[in-house]
């Protein structure tokens, strides 16, 4: 494959998680959503806990588990076992687990995600052509994308070669170089800033937020500026606070007076996706959607600081 300067490129495999069809939420028009594995932050709240590691891994569905125990049976290494009642999953141990798999008879046991060259992603994404004549597009999401750097710029160039719009969903905790080698084909870039003091960041991502600010700055003053969009997700006790909105919505119109700014609403719809993994979800009692009243009280923070191109759904 030729990039659109004639160089030869290294195709490289794409660990996906999802091929989602036919979103409106990210980005203009009727979008194809790719989700790429493997993520740097551990964000308490994270939306796709399957998509944190790099590598694949094993989903274990309980509620379509009938104990046949064909999945035990099938191991080498206790990777599955059976103790009071309950399937136990090692996910860790050196199994053969394409068989143990393909042993459930009622796909309790799945893999979370799979293999692709960008010749197979592109066939996916063709499919569904017709419709991104209407304004839609290819939306590129993770996990972070640019953690498979290699792969996504040459997904990102095959896409324009067929003329197909593109966005990306990122963190931004990314080498800058990577960034400014994907730029120029990306038609749109949703970023996140989710925590703006940086020992708060480390406290609920894992990781410091210079890298982030940083290429927000880059990105707000390059001449892809206007199609930036910078959001913050609000997540109770995290980073739903007047303060840190205050200190983004500054930060960011310090660097672009005219920035697109977006604050998400909650998403509770996460949390039955970490029983699948065995992990842990952040709340206990899962928190609900923010009223209007309340969403309007982090708007008028934004724009008291500055905001003028506030996105509201």
């Amino acid at each position: 494959m030729k990039s659109s300067q004639g160089h030869l490129m290294t195709i490289s495999n794409l660990q996906v998680f999802d091929i989602k069809r036919f979103s409106t939420h990210d980005g203009q028009g009727i979008r194809t959503t790719v989700f790429l594995k493997g993520c740097p932050l551990r964000c308490k709240w994270c939306q796709n806990p399957e998509g944190l590691r790099p590598k694949r891994q094993i989903l274990y569905m309980e509620n379509k588990c009938i104990h046949c125990l064909s999945c035990v049976h099938a191991c080498q290494s206790d990777g599955v076992t059976y103790q009071d009642g309950q399937l136990c999953l090692n996910r860790d141990a050196e199994e053969d687990w394409e068989t143990i798999v393909d042993a459930c008879p009622t796909r309790a046991l799945q893999f979370d995600s799979s293999s692709y060259s960008v010749s197979e992603i592109m066939e996916e994404i063709k499919k569904d052509e017709s419709f991104f004549r209407y304004g839609g597009g290819v939306t590129i999401s993770g996990g972070e994308p640019f953690l498979q750097p290699d792969g996504l710029l040459s997904l990102l160039i095959a896409c324009k070669e067929e003329g197909i719009h593109t966005a990306i969903e990122t963190s931004l905790y990314v080498d800058q170089k990577w960034l400014r080698k994907a730029l120029p084909y990306l038609d749109q870039i949703y970023a996140d800033c989710k925590v703006f003091d940086s020992n708060q960041h480390k406290k609920w991502t894992g990781v410091h937020n210079s890298m982030i600010l940083d290429n927000i700055r880059y990105l707000l003053t390059s001449e892809k500026k206007d199609r930036v969009i910078v959001r913050t997700p609000l997540i109770p006790t995290m980073t739903a606070t007047k303060e840190n909105i205050s200190q983004i919505s500054a930060f960011l119109t310090s660097i672009y007076p005219d920035v697109h700014y977006e604050i998400l609403n909650y998403n509770p719809l996460a949390k039955s996706k970490y029983a699948y993994l065995d992990m842990e979800y952040c709340f206990d009692d899962n928190p609900k959607l923010y009223s209007s009243e309340v969403m309007n009280g982090f708007y008028q923070v934004a724009k008291e600081n500055g905001i003028q191109n506030l996105i509201i759904e």
